[in-house]
């Protein structure tokens, strides 16, 4: 059955993210809201919910769970700021005959500062708590991260113009006519569908990885800080795929460095109540990659030629966390 769940698990996770991709530009549309905006909040949440349901069950798992938890608090700003940041640079290059901008990205630089802007410190801020044992300085770096999250929403929605003109969206899936404007219900129905496959399709997906991890020995850390965070963000992927490939760059990176901007805030800070929040040298190296791979992010979204040096070094950061567990 481990096959057969595995397969089902990427079906589901497939089928979500191409309805979601779908709902979430129309929800954007009656919403007036532009693309940068769609990106870095409603896709970028939208899709970060499989990882951050890992947490929260680990926890409440109880102690034995902390572990869990905390692996998969940091796996997943390292999977977004390597495995997605190089699959985008690589999309590019692949797609870039068909992409009216080729092998360029183009993104509002506005946009990528300001969810790298808030990742970058968020996520050094938590990295360090997990080597200062106070839990008083926890609950207020917890207070911090949350704040600074919301912060970002606000700026992100006040800074939001609208949504650009001149393409026509792609029919919503549920709208059986096909003719007018969706209804708001469709819209939302059909995006809601979509949330319960890719987080259903994670979850499944993870379980599936659990067995085949347990028979062959694999330790729990591996698990929780590569395998499992690597199955939850595909929906951030293959959205950002799906995006590159129709030219829509924005969305594309937006959903992953607005998940970045997530996962480094609101699930660090539920860490940081819950859990011991002491980072081992595994977790610690996890986050350190993380940090250098959203600055390399950074540099080269701003200038938009991402190049192929780029896609390689993302690559070899992921390569080394692989690397530093089987040796370690």
């Amino acid at each position: 059955m481990t096959a057969v769940g595995l397969v089902a698990s990427f079906v589901m996770i497939v089928a979500g993210a191409w309805l979601f991709t779908n709902a979430v530009e129309w929800l954007g549309e009656r919403l007036n809201l532009g693309e940068g905006a769609v990106g870095s909040v409603l896709a970028a949440v939208g899709t970060a919910l499989p990882e951050s349901t890992i947490p929260v069950v680990a926890v409440l798992a109880g102690a034995e769970g902390q572990d869990v938890a905390i692996g998969a608090i940091i796996g997943a700003p390292f999977m977004l700021a390597t495995v997605a940041m190089l699959l985008i640079a690589g999309s590019a290059l692949v797609f870039r005959n068909r992409r009216s901008s080729g092998a360029e990205i183009t993104v509002e630089n506005a946009a990528v500062r300001r969810d790298l802007g808030f990742f970058l410190p968020g996520f050094a801020l938590a990295i360090a708590l997990g080597h200062v044992g106070a839990k008083p300085l926890h609950v207020v770096g917890a207070v911090v991260l949350v704040a600074m999250y919301v912060l970002h929403v606000r700026q992100t929605l006040r800074g939001a113009g609208d949504t650009e003109g001149g393409e026509e969206l792609a029919p919503l899936i549920f709208d059986t006519t096909k003719e007018d404007p969706p209804a708001t219900w469709q819209v939302v129905a059909q995006a809601l569908v979509a949330l319960g496959l890719i987080i259903g399709g994670a979850e499944l997906f993870v379980q599936e990885i659990t067995v085949v991890a347990e028979s062959i020995g694999v330790p729990a850390l591996v698990l929780t800080l590569i395998i499992a965070p690597l199955a939850t963000e595909l929906p951030e992927k293959i959205n950002s795929v799906i995006w590159m490939r129709r030219d829509k760059d924005m969305l594309a990176v937006g959903n992953v460095t607005g998940a970045m901007a997530f996962q480094a805030t609101v699930p660090t800070a539920l860490g940081l109540l819950v859990t011991d929040w002491e980072l081992d040298r595994y977790a610690t190296v996890a986050g350190l990659l993380a940090l250098a791979g959203g600055a390399l992010a950074l540099w080269r979204l701003e200038v938009r030629v991402v190049g192929v040096l780029a896609a390689i070094t993302w690559g070899l950061l992921f390569a080394t966390l692989i690397v530093f567990v089987a040796v370690g």
